[in-house]
């Protein structure tokens, strides 16, 4: 604004204090025989409190200085003169000049108090702000070195394998043979680049599927889906992953459809078989129980490995996470993305020990849907 601009602004708000002033005194004036004094200083004092919220101090200054002199001239006898005869109307008038003055200049502090915290609100939420960035920026480098650690050594790893087992097979073929391989020699090469390319296509594949997640693309309208069928599913999947343990299923008969989409519940329900398996010695038991409970049906997977610590439980749902001692053939994505998938279902994932505190329970809570 220029300043011409503030200049009318500023005139205006005095001369709209002024106006209310005079134009109360009239009001009063025309009813001078049915109110008394102290009903005219109250209706004097409301518009200096107004002017001093609205408008500011100064103009709230003035008008109580034009309410003063109102008040002596129109309503303090003897009327129409400045003099005030009785003292009483002496001190009220005082005790209104004063109560005019005082209430005004507070009216206009708490005015500006108010915008002051206004203010410095706006600049915490600027700080804040700030700092939320801050902390973006600090999360997005972290992330950074952790996919940098996984491309570095989880994907690597693969690599250098199928690398060298592709080696040695060129070297055993051709007419400059430096390695002889029988028949056997050269499927178990083949069997370690295959077993390794899967390796690899399963990092990618859990990267990109939880870049979906991220974006929000999962699917969450699912279908009604059978219970037993996903487990089974789940189980055919992982039935190498489990042959050294021994596997027990308590399922609930009957159980009610769930609204989920079947296929990704059943990824899930694998790969919280895998870590069982992956995180509990040969031999032990992994328990898969499915029972309803309220408006949901619970999927747990039980191990009987270490277990997690309650203050790792959560943790280990973030992304590129594995806890100190954990085998290091994976990205740490697995539990993330089961959680969002989960959650992207309107269902939950938790995490506790297992039965006598011993081992670790994976537990699914997913909704039931109507027929």
């Amino acid at each position: 604004m220029n300043q011409t601009g503030v200049l009318n602004s500023k005139l205006l708000r005095f001369g709209l204090s002024v106006a209310a002033v005079l134009m109360a005194a009239i009001g009063l004036i025309e009813l001078r025989e049915k109110v008394n004094s102290t009903t005219v200083a109250l209706a004097f004092l409301i518009i200096v409190l107004s002017a001093a919220t609205f408008f500011g101090r100064n103009p709230a200054l003035l008008a109580s200085f034009v309410a003063m002199l109102c008040f002596n001239y129109f309503f303090l006898p003897p009327v129409h003169t400045w003099t005030i005869s009785d003292p009483q109307n002496l001190v009220a008038w005082a005790a209104f000049t004063i109560t005019a003055l005082v209430a005004g200049e507070l009216s206009a502090y708490a005015n500006r108090r108010a915008r002051e915290a206004e203010q410095l609100y706006e600049e915490l939420q600027n700080a804040f702000a700030a700092a939320t960035e801050a902390e973006a920026l600090k999360q997005s480098e972290k992330l950074k070195s952790a996919l940098l650690d996984a491309v570095t050594h989880d994907l690597r790893t693969p690599l250098t394998s199928i690398k060298a087992s592709v080696t040695t097979l060129l070297d055993s073929e051709g007419g400059h043979r430096t390695i002889e391989l029988n028949s056997e020699g050269r499927a178990e090469f083949l069997a370690i680049i295959n077993e390794e390319t899967d390796r690899l296509n399963g990092f990618i594949e859990g990267m990109v599927q939880l870049a979906r997640i991220e974006a929000g693309s999962v699917n969450s309208s699912g279908k009604l889906a059978n219970v037993e069928e996903i487990i089974t599913i789940a189980l055919e999947r992982a039935e190498t992953v489990v042959a050294n343990h021994h596997l027990v299923l308590n399922l609930q008969k009957e159980l009610p459809l769930i609204r989920v989409d079947a296929r990704a519940i059943a990824e899930v329900v694998y790969n919280l078989v895998e870590n069982a398996a992956k995180y509990s010695p040969p031999e032990t038991t992994i328990t898969i129980t499915a029972a309803s409970h309220g408006n949901a049906v619970l999927i747990s997977v039980m191990d009987e490995g270490k277990g997690i610590a309650v203050e790792s439980r959560e943790k280990v749902f973030e992304k590129f996470v594995r806890l100190d001692g954990d085998r290091t053939d994976g990205l740490g994505l697995g539990l993330a993305i089961a959680r969002g998938i989960v959650e992207a279902q309107n269902g939950k994932v938790e995490i506790k020990s297992g039965d006598n505190n011993a081992g670790t329970k994976v537990t699914l809570t997913l909704p039931i849907g109507e027929e």
